[in-house]
């Protein structure tokens, strides 16, 4: 058998995703394509709505802006190619572009692990600690949890990378998803991987689980604390501002939970290929409308937005 290990720049995968294996793969890339220019406008608005209105210059929604910007680009690095891929009815992706691809994937889908965690913690604190949030939540602070999330997302993305692509692969090669990651990617591995394999499981258990009890623990802190408060209009706010993100949190990290932790003995190619169409087209579209659409100071801020920037001024 032959096989082309890290060096060979020049070689290229096949991705065979969701929409070659679709029976109505037409209707399925008009889908698509809605949902990325709903994910690029949304998110694209959302985050000049946040940068432009000085009523939101505040720590809850400069984290929001961060994480808009986290899924306009995390679905930017797979749904463009995918849609290009069909249309002009050619799969195949270089090996740089599959190690770029997986980089820059793994890179924005950890820093959105991360930075969902810390607005669990800005919404503590908000809540359970109103009288000293600017305190804890400052801009030192707010800079220091993004440069955090970023920086250690790089890093482990990095690694992965570098260790994923070094193995030698099979000619003939077929990546059996949406995008390159490493499950689908090390089947393709001609050498053991059942160490690294583990490896990967540890560390996205590591990266998913640690996030996620801090997640459960901030929110059922906050449970706690607006079972107490003495009114309702107070108690009906809290909720909704929470609900909205615990759905985009059970979204991603059901996802995510299922990619990288579930043993592989509970994938197969479809359910993967639906999973990641899940995580990189459907969430980046619905998380800023989930956001948005129920925060009046959003809503708000958009029309003031629109109507400076978009609307025309009739003279009178």
């Amino acid at each position: 058998m032959e096989l082309w290990n890290s060096s060979t720049w020049g070689s290229s995968f096949i991705l065979v995703g969701i929409l070659n294996d679709s029976r109505a793969p037409d209707l399925l890339c008009a889908m698509i394509t809605f949902l990325y220019m709903l994910a690029l406008t949304s998110n694209g608005l959302l985050l000049l709505v946040i940068t432009t209105d000085v009523r939101l210059q505040v720590p809850m929604y400069f984290l929001l802006g961060q994480l808009s910007l986290v899924d306009l680009l995390f679905t930017s690095v797979v749904t463009p190619k995918t849609l290009l891929d069909y249309l002009r009815r050619e799969n195949s992706i270089s090996f740089g572009g599959c190690a770029l691809q997986m980089f820059l994937a793994l890179m924005l889908g950890s820093a959105e692990d991360l930075l969902l965690a810390f607005m669990a913690y800005d919404r503590y604190v908000a809540i359970c600690h109103p009288l000293n949030y600017m305190i804890f939540m400052r801009p030192r602070v707010c800079w220091l949890t993004v440069a955090t999330s970023w920086i250690l997302a790089c890093l482990t993305a990095l690694g992965h990378t570098m260790y994923t692509m070094h193995f030698p692969f099979c000619m003939s090669l077929e990546i059996r998803h949406l995008l390159c990651e490493i499950p689908p990617l090390l089947k393709l591995a001609c050498a053991d991987t059942s160490r690294y394999l583990l490896l990967v499981y540890v560390t996205g258990v590591t990266f998913l689980l640690l996030p996620l009890s801090a997640i459960v623990a901030s929110y059922t802190l906050i449970l706690f604390t607006v079972l107490h408060m003495p009114s309702n209009e107070g108690k009906k706010k809290a909720l909704v501002t929470c609900s909205s993100h615990l759905t985009v949190v059970g979204m991603f990290y059901g996802a995510a939970t299922f990619m990288y932790v579930l043993p592989s003995s509970f994938h197969s190619p479809k359910q993967d290929n639906v999973i990641s169409v899940f995580y990189t087209i459907v969430t980046p579209a619905l998380n800023p409308l989930i956001y948005s659409l129920r925060n009046k100071e959003v809503m708000g801020a958009l029309r003031r937005v629109l109507g400076k920037y978009v609307l025309p001024v009739h003279p009178t």
